[in-house]
């Protein structure tokens, strides 16, 4: 009966522990798909000599998921471009993007969404260096908080600011 005991309160005790653990996961993971998915976006981009765009899937909000996509405008379509969207990336629950950091958001347009022009950079429509963050949370524990960042060299960055502070500025 003891050790049923023991058994049973130390189950009791690292249950929170193991929902915590697979939070963790579940941000992981998501920050990770949207790295890769942004990485192809770049690396597309070089391939094709296009812009190339991961955008909001719906509106001008991530939580609704999102998409890889190349934009062919009236100019382009002369020379044979042709619009194909790459992945796309459904709701994400239970992560969801927290508000805080720049979110990608154009200041000239107002619109989210990363660009990488022909060679392979992240720009605005104005041209300008997209140096931003979008910030990551859970539903279940809203103290795990993880951000993407893509640096001026287009590096990407998970980083924990609960372990990483100096990192995450």
């Amino acid at each position: 009966m003891a050790v049923v005991l023991i058994v049973a309160i130390m189950a009791v005790m690292t249950v929170p522990l193991m929902h915590e653990h697979m939070a963790a996961r579940e941000i992981d993971l998501i920050a990770r798909r949207f790295i890769a998915h942004a990485q192809f976006a770049c690396s597309q981009s070089l391939k094709l000599g296009r812009s190339v765009h991961i955008t909001p899937l719906a509106g001008n909000v991530w939580e609704a998921g999102w998409l890889v996509k190349n934009n062919c405008g009236k100019s382009q379509v002369k020379t044979g471009c042709v619009e194909r969207i790459w992945f796309s990336q459904g709701k994400i629950t239970p992560v969801y993007f927290k508000g805080g950091g720049k979110q990608f958001i154009d200041p000239h347009s107002s619109q989210r969404g990363i660009t990488f022009n022909a060679a392979g950079a992240a720009k605005t429509a104005q041209g300008g260096f997209v140096a931003n963050r979008l910030i990551l949370g859970h539903e279940r524990d809203t103290r795990l908080e993880r951000q993407l960042i893509l640096g001026s060299g287009g590096r990407w960055r998970i980083c924990d600011p609960h372990k990483d502070s100096k990192a995450c500025r």
